[in-house]
């Protein structure tokens, strides 16, 4: 294969089971986890990098000025929602680190057999040509993945002369 083999690996059943089972004992540890909707997620406005000083202002002076706090904030909550922000954060990005390394080795892999599935496909091809034994059927099986790529086009219906 041209291609080098960048994975050899193997995901036992096993270690796959308990992987999951760690997955499930995340998700308990973190019972307060919420989905939102693709729309909310474009329209809700967000606490990011750039908005971080924004909210330590607010938080100075919200304390120190207690009377200008609306009356529908509630400062508990709010408080929670603070200390809540920065640890959720810290596992965020590590989570995000694992999750674009398995999203990552899974594109590999997904190439690697690509790649190889192409080579067979162009011996296949070959071989049809050649009339090796058995391989027009693989051929033309195959062959309906890539449409238009030089496959005989079908025979058009005669159309009547007027």
């Amino acid at each position: 294969m041209p291609d080098e083999n960048r994975i050899s690996a193997a995901l036992t059943d096993a270690n796959k089971t308990a992987i999951l089972q760690k997955i499930s004992e995340i998700r308990a540890l973190l019972p307060f986890l919420v989905n939102l909707t693709p729309e909310e997620r474009q329209t809700l406005p967000k606490l990011g990098e750039k908005t971080l000083g924004f909210d330590e202002k607010c938080a100075g002076y919200m304390v120190a000025n207690p009377k200008l706090v609306p009356g529908f904030v509630d400062m508990a909550e709010l408080a929670k929602d603070r200390a809540l922000r920065s640890p959720l954060a810290e596992v965020v990005r590590e989570l995000d680190a694992l999750t674009q390394a398995t999203d990552d080795t899974v594109t590999l892999v997904g190439h690697e057999i690509y790649m190889a599935e192409l080579a067979f496909y162009q011996n296949v091809r070959q071989a049809a040509k050649r009339g090796i034994a058995g391989a027009q059927p693989v051929f033309d099986d195959l062959k309906e993945r890539f449409p238009g790529s030089g496959a005989t086009p079908a025979t058009p219906a005669a159309t009547p002369k007027p």
